[in-house]
């Protein structure tokens, strides 16, 4: 990280990244209200809950396939078309709800997501260099940043026109801004070598080879000590996620009381701190510290939930200062841990690996929306308690993984020193 960190992106990195704006920006209006414009519309905490595992189980569903109909359609039709339907078409539907079945349809669409996923990350990630993958996921995540920036003009909305209505808005304006983002991705980037190759290869195979294919996948992450060490930190990194998602905002409006309007500032001011941080912080940071900063990272996320959980009080210097450690948090975290996942992978391997990959995260996440729900009508602290301990545990497989890293680093080198 310590070199230039604007200069020039390259390949399909920069049709990529470019349109990605056009996603997050309308994405992180929505994500602050999303819960909350169920509950208002007379979505039980337990409903919720099962909507979200419901989502979670469709995803291992399209994840399953996901490294298929990536090979055999190709990264850029596989992103196109599913992206076309598990988010232009839930968009639409979620603008028009009116109860629990519209969100639980659209949940089953938008379970498809984890087809483009996996295409997305082959088609970025294929014609990079490894050493520049990091420096690709620090500008997605900048790029997430800067839209976070825009989350209080969905409070604005919610302020102006009742909750219900303004989230009715924001979703219209997702589907207008994404769908734009995805044909212009498609008509900017092209099929990767990797990817021709792939779709010519699963031709020959057909279907059942293929997906026979996919236990040597699984075998070799079930036989490498490193890539058991990284995945599951990316596991636990991703139930967390799920589980801060869904019940941060309803634990802080319900439990802490806050104004609705209030809670969209605080997505803003993470960003910010993200920025600051990308500025000061991480042109500090050296490739060789990688593992240390994910750490440091956790460390920090870890610190941040237990303070509103320790001390569940609606002060904004308080909260504010659990946004701030959040976010420094996450931004040395993230990039970081994207890139060692990419870079444990085998290119020629990537779409199946990957799916397998993803498969795992969500058979272990898809528990997380009912454990949240039954947890949270116990007490609203239990969630964010689980997002500490996700956090912690995290730490301790880097950790963990740091030292198999330097292990396997001191072997090769003295069998090297031998011959």
């Amino acid at each position: 990280m310590a070199r230039p960190l604007f200069q020039r992106l390259q390949g399909n990195s920069r049709g990529c990244l470019a349109f990605e704006p056009f996603f997050l920006i309308p994405y992180s209006m929505l994500t602050t209200y999303a819960t909350l414009y169920m509950y208002h519309l007379g979505v039980t905490e337990t409903a919720i809950g099962w909507i979200t595992t419901i989502s979670l189980i469709m995803q291992v569903f399209s994840s399953f396939l996901s490294g298929y109909l990536t090979d055999r359609m190709g990264r850029k039709s596989a992103i196109l078309y599913f992206d076309l339907l598990s988010w232009t078409a839930a968009t639409l539907l979620w603008a028009v709800s009116q109860n629990v079945w519209f969100f639980l349809f659209a949940a089953i669409i938008n379970g498809f997501q984890r087809i483009p996923h996996v295409a997305f990350y082959c088609l970025v990630v294929e014609d990079t260099k490894p050493d520049d993958r990091t420096y690709v996921f620090t500008l997605l995540q900048i790029i997430s940043v800067i839209g976070g920036l825009f989350a209080p003009l969905g409070g604005l909305l919610v302020e102006q026109y009742g909750l219900v209505n303004g989230m009715r808005i924001m979703y219209v304006l997702a589907c207008v801004l994404m769908t734009f983002q995805f044909v212009g991705r498609h008509w900017t980037t092209k099929e990767t070598e990797i990817g021709y190759r792939k779709m010519r290869e699963t031709r020959e195979l057909g279907l059942k080879d293929s997906l026979i294919d996919y236990g040597g996948a699984i075998r070799e992450i079930l036989q490498s000590k490193g890539l058991l060490l990284i995945f599951s930190v990316y596991i636990l990194f991703n139930f967390q996620a799920t589980l801060k998602t869904t019940y941060l905002s309803l634990y802080m409006a319900d439990y802490l009381h806050m104004d609705s309007g209030l809670i969209s500032l605080f997505p803003a001011v993470s960003s910010v701190i993200m920025l600051l941080t990308l500025w000061l912080l991480m042109p500090k940071i050296s490739d060789n510290a990688a593992n240390k900063a994910m750490m440091a990272g956790f460390a920090l996320s870890v610190i941040s939930n237990v303070m509103i959980v320790v001390v569940p009080s609606s002060n904004l210097l308080w909260i504010g200062i659990s946004t701030i450690l959040s976010a420094v948090g996450l931004m040395i975290s993230s990039p970081y841990l994207e890139a060692a996942v990419q870079n444990a992978i085998d290119d020629e391997k990537r779409a199946k690996v990957f799916s397998m990959l993803s498969v795992l995260i969500l058979l272990l996440t898809s528990p997380a929306g009912i454990i949240g729900g039954w947890a949270y009508k116990l007490d609203p602290r239990i969630p964010i308690w689980l997002v500490a301990v996700a956090f912690a545990g995290a730490y301790i497989l880097t950790l963990l993984h740091r030292r198999q890293e330097k292990k396997h680093q001191h072997t090769g080198s003295s069998q090297a020193s031998s011959m």
